[in-house]
């Protein structure tokens, strides 16, 4: 049946509308170019997969895990109806890390593309993971001022063979959140720029060879909250200005050259949970007792510092704490009783290779949570106050051995229960019978003892006599 001329007329102004908003709603795709330079930048970390072959369409509809892409409008006017939508790459992250994020692999001949730094101006997060391990990468020491505007994080974890100074791979990245760089070949000091980026919230540098003091400022990093710089050469005084970095949770120097004392600033970050300074050489200044002000800690750790003096009484504040560690610090005293009161959450407790002395404090007997306990190579002696299912469910953890005066009562010497350290330790002495000590020797000897026997016998006389 042949149509009129009208209905003619309105389905090819239907026909038209939906070819209309079909192409409206189309979604832009990456240009050519850029999508040309993801597939180098694939290549170069793994040149045995055939990119090209495996995602053949655009890279912003199906890309590999790890390419991500976002959607951009550009106004090319004052007016709404001249803005138009493109999409370019925002996140690459290579090296496979596990099925929840399976990374483009990267091999043994990976390589560091240089056109990540000029193709992609909307990149706002570079990931790296056991990617540089064999072959020699060296940090670009030219990156283009125009690379890192819209960078958020710049990651580099476990690339031994990323070598070169750290000032090489960063910029004026003024967006930069997270600057994490653990487990490299990266040397020398710190930029002084770093103190510059200022929305910073993450700086972890462990595990590099950096060395050198705190040349960059800390003074504009007001939104720091994790501070790790550990396993590394870093060597020179801590400065007092890090205590103004008031929003900082984590903070590791473990395992440097830090000398002199412990800041007294450290005590105004109070929503510090984690603090590691330990392995380093801060000077004869006892345990700080600032300590006591930062009732957010669950963690603090100085061992291998040689602090010197006794455990203080900073406890009662900070019961919220799970780890203390204090080994080879110097330590000298007694262990206080109080830590074992206030510390109820506490699960590792470190005080070995001390010159600890006395006893063992009863309250720690009764530490709900604890699941290690190194006294071990102190002066400590007297019974120990740990039950037999104490030291079973800790078993090896629980260290003593090295305090020659310690002993325990007879019912851990007796199978499982002489389990770890505990079961080297030799039996308590039976105590005295209080019976035999009416008529001993030592009150026999005695003036005063002579009455007391008289004036017993003196007792017992009376009785028989009017029985």
């Amino acid at each position: 049946m042949a149509l009129s001329s009208s209905s003619m007329r309105t389905l090819v102004f239907f026909t038209t509308l939906l070819s209309f908003l079909v192409v409206s709603n189309q979604q832009p795709f990456l240009s050519s170019l850029e999508q040309d330079s993801v597939y180098q930048v694939l290549d170069s970390v793994n040149p045995t997969i055939h990119w090209r072959s495996l995602f053949p369409d655009d890279l912003c509809s199906s890309p590999p895990h790890g390419v991500v892409c976002d959607y951009f409008t550009i106004s090319t006017n004052d007016t709404v109806s001249s803005q138009t939508e493109t999409v370019h790459i925002t996140e690459l992250s290579f090296g496979y890390v596990s099925d929840y994020s399976p990374n483009p692999p990267c091999n043994a001949n990976s390589t560091l593309n240089p056109l990540i730094f000029t193709s992609f101006k909307h990149l706002r997060k570079l990931f790296f993971y056991k990617c540089f391990t064999e072959k020699q990468v060296p940090v670009p020491d030219n990156i283009p001022a125009s690379f890192g505007s819209s960078l958020e994080e710049l990651v580099f974890i476990d690339n031994p063979s990323f070598v070169g100074p750290l000032g090489g791979i960063i910029g004026s990245f003024s967006n930069l959140r997270r600057l994490v760089l653990t487990g490299n070949g990266v040397y020398g000091g710190i930029p002084d720029k770093v103190g510059d980026l200022v929305g910073l919230e993450e700086i972890t540098l462990s595990r590099n060879k950096l060395s050198g003091g705190f040349s960059f400022s800390l003074d504009k990093l007001k939104k720091l909250r994790i501070l790790d710089l550990s396993q590394n050469q870093f060597d020179g005084n801590v400065p007092e200005e890090m205590g103004n970095l008031t929003n900082l949770l984590k903070l590791d120097l473990s395992s440097n050259v830090y000398s002199g004392k412990i800041p007294e600033s450290l005590g105004h970050l109070k929503s510090l949970e984690f603090m590691d300074l330990s392995f380093n050489r801060f000077g004869n200044f006892g345990v700080p007792t600032f300590l006591a002000e930062m009732d957010k800690l669950r963690e603090v750790y100085l061992s291998g510092n040689l602090l010197g003096g006794e455990i203080p009484e900073i406890w009662e504040s900070l019961g919220g704490i799970v780890g203390i560690g204090l080994s080879g610090t110097g330590l000298v005293g007694k262990i206080p009783g109080s830590m074992g009161i206030h510390l109820k959450k506490l699960s590792y407790l470190g005080l070995d290779n001390n010159k600890l002395q006395g006893n063992v404090p009863e309250e720690f007997g009764v530490l709900e949570f604890v699941g290690e306990i190194n006294l071990e190579n102190n002066n400590l002696s007297g019974r120990v106050p740990f039950s037999a299912n104490l030291s079973t469910k800790v078993g090896e953890k629980l260290k003593l051995k090295g305090n020659p005066d310690l002993c325990i009562d007879e019912k851990f010497s007796i199978g499982k229960n002489a389990s770890g350290s505990i079961g080297q330790l030799k039996l308590c002495k039976k105590p005295d019978n209080p019976k035999a000590a009416m008529f001993s020797d030592a009150t026999a000897a005695s003036p005063s003892g002579l009455v007391v026997a008289s004036h017993m016998l003196m007792f017992l006389g009376f009785l028989v006599f009017f029985a």
